[in-house]
């Protein structure tokens, strides 16, 4: 099938879910749970592609593989995460500024979704659709950046659960394991992972494409919906978050600056 037809036909299964997603938060008052439909979502679409592409064989298989591995692991601790617990403060805000047309505007704003995934979706439709298998050394090298971005995310998640978790850590700044070296290492690692299908595509005409995935995530979660809202309000209800904020890189890990009173 031609990939304009696959995209088509992407495009088309997430409308259709995101819109179910959207009706069934008109009834809840809870928008938190497009977060794990949109990485479980976005999963299928890789493991869509590898079916329908006609590329190489062995590189439809990688791709569609570490997405759907990517979506399930991501998508389930988004799950455990928002299943049954008040919607998320990002949502609520944009619920209570919009009012009486909050209904309306929250249907765009899920369609809105919908287009970032099929941006980001072309990581999995360029692989799928190259004709000649990739170099041995590109194919090893995309495959150690995926697990070590997806080892890494998983890393991250587990230890801000953890810490989480504990009473006695209630009201405190996380700085433990990676959270000591970057303020968001879960999606520095999101960022990495995009990169690992441009090494995979490495010798298709169209590998240009594959470099806006990694580049419209850092944008999203740097600028946009991901540390600009999470820290704005993070700042003002937990201690301590600020000087956490001027001591540690909000991305890239790297050694702690020191305290202003040190």
């Amino acid at each position: 099938m031609p990939p304009v037809a696959a995209a088509v036909i992407a495009l088309v299964g997430l409308v259709l879910v995101f819109s179910a997603v959207w009706a069934w938060q008109l009834k809840s008052e809870n928008a938190g749970m497009i977060d794990p439909v949109w990485v479980y979502s976005l999963g299928t679409v890789a493991v869509l592609y590898a079916v329908l592409g006609t590329g190489d064989p062995s590189t439809r298989a990688l791709a569609a593989l570490g997405g759907l591995i990517w979506g399930a692991r991501l998508g389930t601790h988004l799950w455990r995460r928002n299943f049954g617990q008040p919607e998320d403060a990002r949502y609520h805000r944009f619920r209570e500024a919009w009012g009486d047309a909050a209904p309306r505007r929250m249907f765009w704003f899920f369609q809105l979704q919908v287009v970032i995934s099929m941006l980001l979706s072309v990581a999995f439709l360029v692989p799928a659709y190259r004709s000649s298998e990739p170099a041995t050394v590109w194919i090893l090298l995309a495959v150690a950046v995926w697990i070590a971005s997806v080892t890494g995310e998983g890393l991250a998640d587990r230890q801000l659960r953890r810490f989480k978790n504990d009473p006695s850590n209630r009201g405190k700044v996380c700085r433990v394991g990676l959270w000591r070296y970057s303020r968001h290492p879960n999606y520095f690692f999101e960022c990495v992972h995009w990169v690992s299908y441009i090494l995979l595509s490495i010798g298709s005409p169209w590998i240009w494409l594959t470099l806006l995935p990694p580049v419209l995530m850092a944008w999203l979660l740097l600028k946009l919906s991901g540390i600009p809202l999470l820290e704005a309000s993070l700042a003002k209800t937990r201690a301590g978050y600020a000087e956490y904020m001027r001591t540690t890189n909000a991305l890239i890990p790297w050694p702690p600056r020191r305290s202003a009173g040190e």
